[in-house]
């Protein structure tokens, strides 16, 4: 059984640590770890530190370090462009995604959207639960890297980010190539794409294909535009060496 992962903004620079706060009171009240346990100290980055509980106060716990680490960086690296879902369907997508390997996350405008990120206080709040809901879900997953989410995209800025990526698949009903099909680059990011639950429109269609994307289907069934992702990072998954 793996063990438990616990994010702090700085690993210990030493052989003794104090986890406090908000993790240290999950550490010692919610999981409630013991004298002779041991946890994962991570900073969300690649960086880990495996170390053994020496004492339990209230709400921290003592920690000795055992052991340190560094992931490599994921190769490739899969980016999910996620359209803007209502409600907390838009969590579940990257909740989700996060679990299944996504290593970011680009919110998308896209025409259909039903949900709107405004520039302002009500969308910044709304991109904060997207990362708060990628943190705690790395957390659970226990990955040493939690996946970025930029700043929400248009359809123009995201044919740009089409541009640079290694590859680009959007999923879409329409499409005759299956993504099992399609060849996976070794290195880069492979931008996944994602629709509203309204649909890609055929001028977004056509944006994204001239930007270099590539049409892709996973199967017979048209899937929620909130698990999508995570059923088509599935399948990218099983077939690279990074998971």
């Amino acid at each position: 059984m793996t063990l438990p992962v616990f994010l702090v903004e700085a690993l210990p620079s030493g052989e003794e640590f104090v986890l406090d706060g908000q993790e240290g009171r999950h550490a010692a009240t919610v999981k409630r770890l013991r004298a002779g346990e041991e946890l994962v100290l991570s900073d969300g980055s690649g960086a880990q530190v495996r170390c053994s509980v020496v004492a339990v106060e209230k709400d921290a716990l003592a920690l000795r370090v055992v052991e340190r680490w560094v992931e490599p960086e994921p190769a490739p690296r899969v980016v999910l462009a996620q359209a803007l879902v209502k409600g907390d369907r838009g969590e579940l997508a990257v909740e989700l995604a996060t679990e299944a390997g996504v290593d970011g996350v680009v919110p998308w405008r896209a025409a259909r959207c039903v949900a709107k990120w405004e520039d302002g206080p009500r969308g910044a709040k709304a991109l904060g639960r997207w990362r708060s809901t990628v943190r705690e879900a790395a957390k659970q997953a226990r990955r040493a890297r939690v996946p970025f989410v930029d700043e929400p995209v248009s359809t123009n800025q995201l044919s740009h980010r089409v541009s640079s990526s290694a590859l680009t698949l959007v999923l879409h009903e329409s499409a005759t190539e299956r993504l099992a099909d399609v060849e996976l680059p070794e290195s880069g990011d492979v931008l996944l794409v994602v629709g509203p639950e309204g649909g890609i429109t055929p001028e977004e269609l056509d944006a994204l294909r001239s930007s270099g994307a590539r049409i892709v289907r996973l199967g017979p069934t048209v899937l929620r535009a909130s698990t999508a992702a995570a059923v088509a990072l599935g399948a990218i998954g099983v077939r690279t060496t990074r998971w």
